[in-house]
């Protein structure tokens, strides 16, 4: 009886052997390993149970630590997992945590024609961001392929989302903001389908050629021109005072009002250059961070990050320049003639002196002394840019890894929000460059949870 009771264990043992290894484990665990690893791809971070044995609960424990540490997903199926990781993914995907970046443009454009937010500032802005979200989504469907290798945590390369989605929102978006730019007026839809056709020539050929750069630079300042000339059109004669949006927060003042009382007020178009220098600085600061993220994925660059740390001491050094010729005693009210004066910065002003008719105009009796509140302003600001770009550039020139040159590439996104605030601040408006700097606490929280790059 011993023996035969032994027996009977070692011939179930064997032939337990011979059953297939999928079921012996589905009969210890509850579920079979291709169940497992199906929800882990598709990102819904749970397990199912057998339908023979009800099984642990899942815990999502596995497919939440493959896609915190960025794991390659490849066999993922598109629009799987729960509605939050959907959401996640779109979020990745549309880089929302950068969405921040974007108001600052119209309102610096406003500012800089001299007007406060109007009517036509509003649907600047919408079709400013849906023509930026239209970017981000056609730039992953781009790069799908590159991602599979260099970022497969990507929403594309991992399955969360499918290529045709991403192309199709950006089709979507893309018309979104055309027709919110028509709302603002016809001169607004021109400026926007240049710059939606800038965005689709950068994403689809451009950005993988020297004009890449460029492209992108001229796609920030264009975005801040259709801000300057919606804020106009909005503003148009017949909209209610001369200039409609009584020209700048509170201190441009009787010199504005009167010299737009006794010039005739041109096409929107041509009203809107006075915001051209403007938006050349932010295109000149888009540029270096354009070129810095060209070696984002590899690293490797050291040259790159220091010019870019010098072109932006350049830049806040324009918007600083011109205010030591504001101590001389000089008529605060005269209207200096068109052309400007000798000392006059690339703003065709004095910083903090008298401000010329149409070029982004500083209002009357705006004292040069150093306890000046706006100049103070615009110096803390423009400190507050150099602090956000610099040192992040910096570091990545010191070393020229991928994760501190795209920390670089982040800095250089975020310090877009005090750039705007000081251009805006500069041109007179301060309580406008206040409220765009007040973005960056926001930008800066959503960041922790998306990431810029």
């Amino acid at each position: 009886m011993r023996r035969r009771g032994r027996a009977v264990p070692a011939a179930l043992v064997a032939a337990l052997s011979l059953l297939p290894a999928g079921r012996r484990n589905g009969s210890a665990h509850g579920r079979p390993p291709a169940a497992v690893t199906d929800d882990r791809l598709s990102g819904a971070g749970g397990t199912a149970p057998a339908p023979d044995r009800p099984g642990p609960p899942p815990t999502g424990r596995t497919g939440e630590r493959g896609a915190d540490a960025g794991e390659s997903r490849p066999h993922a199926v598109p629009g799987r997992g729960t509605p939050g990781d959907r959401l996640r993914a779109w979020a990745e995907l549309l880089r929302v945590s950068a969405l921040f970046s974007v108001p600052g443009d119209a309102l610096a454009g406003a500012a800089a024609v001299g007007r406060r937010p109007g009517r036509g500032t509003v649907p600047a802005i919408g079709a400013s961001l849906c023509l930026y979200e239209a970017g981000m989504a056609l730039n992953d469907w781009a790069d799908r392929d590159e991602d599979a290798v260099d970022r497969p945590h990507r929403p594309i390369p991992s399955g969360r989302i499918s290529p045709a989605a991403a192309l199709g929102a950006a089709g979507v978006l893309t018309a979104a903001g055309l027709a919110l730019a028509a709302q603002a007026g016809r001169p607004a839809l021109t400026i926007a389908t240049g710059l939606a056709a800038t965005v689709w020539a950068y994403d689809l050929h451009l950005k993988h050629t020297k004009a890449g750069p460029a492209a992108m630079a001229a796609a920030r300042s264009l975005d801040l021109l259709l801000g300057a000339t919606a804020t106009a059109e909005g503003a148009a004669p017949g909209a209610g005072t001369p200039g409609g949006g009584r020209l700048s927060d509170n201190v441009a003042g009787a010199t504005a009002a009167a010299t737009a009382a006794a010039v005739p007020t041109p096409g929107t178009l041509t009203a809107s250059l006075p915001a051209l220098p403007a938006a050349l600085v932010l295109g000149a600061h888009t540029y270096g961070v354009t070129a810095v993220s060209r070696h984002e994925a590899q690293g490797g660059s050291t040259g790159v990050p220091l010019a870019v740390l010098a072109t932006t001491t350049a830049l806040a050094a324009a918007v600083l320049g011109g205010g030591g010729r504001s101590s001389r005693a000089t008529d605060r009210n005269a209207v200096p003639q068109p052309g400007g004066t000798p000392g006059q910065d690339l703003f065709g002003q004095d910083l903090f002196g008298r401000g010329i008719p149409g070029r982004g105009i500083l209002g009357r009796g705006l004292p040069g002394r150093a306890t000046d509140p706006l100049r103070l302003l615009v110096i803390g600001l423009t400190g507050a840019y150099l602090r956000t770009a610099g040192p992040p550039l910096l570091h990545a020139a010191l070393n020229p890894s991928p994760p501190l040159t795209q920390r670089a590439v982040g800095g250089g996104i975020r310090a877009m929000i005090p750039l705007q605030a000081a251009l805006a601040a500069r041109a007179g408006s301060p309580v406008t460059g206040l409220a765009v700097m007040g973005l960056v606490p926001l930008a800066r929280s959503l960041a922790r949870k998306v990431s810029l790059t």
